[in-house]
């Protein structure tokens, strides 16, 4: 069977812009992460096992994304209803209180424009993608898993951290970077940079296409 195209928003792109029914209230998505990093992230469905383990865990790293100044936005295709029934039952079974948005996207109006449906896992659940959005609304990193396999936390928190260092710093991360760790020195565009790199004796060099540094605390 032909399989249908899906449109999907790449890194690089504006986030496109919608308007949703959430559970803190109606927003439209460009005025809710103006001037912020945000972290929008779809789960299949509400009283599910694996996503709740999920969305418990983002809740429970509020104090993470609020010291980072991150918004957290959530989505499945659950009707509003649902989504508030699950955050009370969540609560009240394990203490843990979802309290960032979560879009009820009943007519996966998000989901398609996101590319959140994958037909070959499913054509009735958004897969578990997670968008990481810059304050200039450009769409900077995405992930996407499978329904039966959960994310990890602290490689959400890890990239979200190298993109806002190498923004700050203007510097890229190498393999398994861990804040507080070396990174990687642009690479130089004309000879006079390549001559400052290789004079640089505080880098940690391979040659001068390969130089990291210490970031100043």
């Amino acid at each position: 069977m032909e399989r249908q195209l899906i449109t999907m928003p790449r890194i690089g792109d504006q986030a496109p812009d919608f308007d949703a029914v959430t559970t803190t209230g109606n927003i439209k998505f460009s005025n809710y992460i103006k001037n912020s990093w945000t972290i929008m992230f779809s789960h299949p469905a509400d009283f599910t096992p694996v996503c709740t383990t999920e969305m418990s865990g983002f809740a429970k790293e509020k104090s993470f994304f609020k010291k980072h100044k991150t918004k957290l936005i959530g989505l499945s295709i659950d009707s509003i209803h649902s989504h508030l029934a699950w955050v009370d039952n969540v609560r009240n079974n394990t203490g843990v209180y979802m309290d960032f948005p979560i879009i009820a996207d009943l007519d996966m109006k998000v989901s398609k424009l996101y590319g959140m449906l994958h037909p070959g896992e499913s054509t009735t659940a958004a897969v578990r993608a997670v968008f990481f959005i810059d304050p200039k609304g450009t769409i900077r990193l995405i992930m996407y898993y499978p329904l039966n396999v959960g994310r990890n936390m602290a490689e959400i928190q890890r990239v979200l951290i190298a993109l806002q260092t190498s923004d700050k710093n203007k510097v890229a991360m190498p393999l398994n970077w861990e804040p507080g760790e070396k990174v990687i020195v642009p690479p130089p565009k004309n000879l006079k940079e390549m001559d400052a790199v290789i004079a640089n004796t505080e880098y940690e060099k391979v040659d001068f296409y390969l130089a990291k540094k210490k970031l100043q605390d």
